[in-house]
């Protein structure tokens, strides 16, 4: 990509991927706690949260209102355990951390059933994973929308583990970085500057018109049932000369060769997930569609970048090797979290048989003579200084 640094290596770990054993033909039954879910190995981060040792304060996402943007406040968690902050936006209650167990994994309290993956460790540490194979891609940037080198507030969609919004506290600590989840997973130990606030931003925002400088989105496809609706309250809610930057990829395996034709099974996955978020009321294409949609809202200066995730180590390239080397581990570990409430929810699937599908693609996953991949987007626009 150009105009990008030089690569960023793992660090900490081998690049190799060590998948475990196959599974065998016999498919388990439902486990009974999510501690029978896989683990996945540690991965490396750019920004290891062991080594921050100071609190954020919910009065630096609380107070949107506020004109004293260098001042942050301190405390002892990234939460408060009593506020309310409007109607629909709330931090940390005791009802929302009693997290729902399906089939084994655990999901979100908060907004229960809105979406489809779990909120356990195993879950997260695919999350992180992902966020290093981020890294990689866009050769170690956090963004690339060219927002200012100071900016003051910045906002994280759906910010899961919060390590997106964490670095990017580190990176700009003139910044009030908020992120917003519909699960309290996150660390108390994060940088003064960086809080987060459990919130389901499907619904109207309660922020202020003109608020947030940069506004980042990111894997949340099969989360939005209306993203023209959901663009626009990104536009009113970020300031006039203020970015919006959407980081998607498809769901749908491909290749440039024969070695995935149409009755390949990574064809018939795609299908399958793009018809249970059909199902689910929420849209997994939303990678192909950001910057139409983007524009439509009234963002100026639309960008669109793509970039390719092949499915393992097949490529001949290094960078896209290694990608698709952390990619297959990303997929192997992940898949179950990915699909699992979609099949047996939206699907009506049983256990048995959404196993057997799980099954399958761990399978594919380790066919280097496929050269499939996904294609993804960064799409990234302003909104204009007069709208």
């Amino acid at each position: 990509m150009a105009g990008v640094g030089p690569e960023q290596q793992p660090t900490g770990r081998d690049s190799a991927v060590h998948l475990p054993p196959d599974e065998g033909d016999d498919v388990p039954s439902p486990p009974k706690s999510p501690s029978n879910a896989p683990e996945v190995p540690a991965v490396p981060t750019s920004n290891p949260i062991e080594t921050l040792s100071f609190n954020a304060n919910p009065d630096v996402a609380a107070q949107h209102d506020s004109d004293n943007e260098d001042a942050f406040p301190s405390g002892d968690s990234a939460y408060d355990s009593e506020s309310l902050l409007g109607d629909d936006t709330m931090t940390l209650a005791s009802f929302i951390t009693e997290y729902r167990t399906e089939n084994g994994r655990q999901y979100h309290a908060y907004r229960d059933g809105a979406y489809w993956g779990p909120n356990d460790e195993p879950a997260n540490e695919t999350q992180d994973l992902a966020h290093h194979m981020y890294l990689l891609t866009l050769d170690g940037k956090l963004h690339l929308a060219p927002i200012e080198n100071n900016p003051h507030r910045i906002l994280d969609v759906g910010t899961g583990t919060g390590i997106w919004a964490i670095d990017m506290a580190d990176q700009y600590p003139s910044a009030a970085v908020v992120g917003t989840d519909l699960s309290a997973i996150q660390p108390d130990f994060v940088p003064p500057n960086c809080s987060f606030e459990v919130d389901d931003v499907t619904l109207e925002w309660t922020y202020p018109e003109d608020h947030f400088d940069f506004i980042h989105i990111r894997e949340m496809f099969g989360s939005i049932p209306d993203w023209d609706y959901f663009f626009q309250q990104c536009f009113r809610c970020v300031r006039p000369g203020g970015w919006v930057e959407i980081v998607e990829h498809s769901v749908q395996p491909t290749a440039d060769d024969e070695t995935v034709p149409e009755d390949h099974f990574y064809r018939l996955w795609g299908r399958t997930v793009i018809e249970m978020g059909g199902r689910f009321g929420k849209t997994f294409n939303i990678w192909q569609e950001s910057r139409e949609k983007m524009e439509q809202a009234g963002f100026v200066e639309v960008t669109e970048i793509r970039y390719k995730w092949p499915m393992n180590g097949w490529s001949s390239d290094a960078k896209m090797r290694e990608i698709g080397r952390w990619n297959q581990l990303r997929l192997h570990e992940g898949v179950e979290g990915m699909m699992l409430r979609l099949l047996t929810v939206a699907g009506g699937w049983s256990f048995q048989r959404a196993q057997l599908f799980l099954h399958e693609m761990r399978k594919n996953l380790k066919d280097y003579d496929t050269h499939a991949y996904l294609e993804g987007t960064v799409v990234y626009g302003r909104r204009p200084w007069q709208s």
